[in-house]
């Protein structure tokens, strides 16, 4: 079982860059480049609600579960 990140995916669709996230969701770049790399063992509900409002997405778009057998 295994959750994959899927920021880079969506940022790319929004043609945004990991720079402009950052301001805009007010995340520091190293926290969002440890999260977009799946390097992240946690996220907050809030950021993860900021960056949603950010990108017109849904959590689900950015967070994936995946069976890991």
């Amino acid at each position: 079982m295994a959750i994959i990140v899927n920021l880079d995916v969506v940022m790319a669709k929004r043609k945004m860059s990991l720079n402009e996230l950052s301001d805009k969701v007010g995340v520091t770049l190293s926290n969002l480049s440890i999260l977009k790399t799946g390097k992240a063992k946690a996220i907050r509900f809030s950021t993860l609600e900021a960056i949603c409002q950010v990108l017109e997405c849904q959590p689900g778009d950015i967070l994936e579960h995946v069976d890991g057998d």
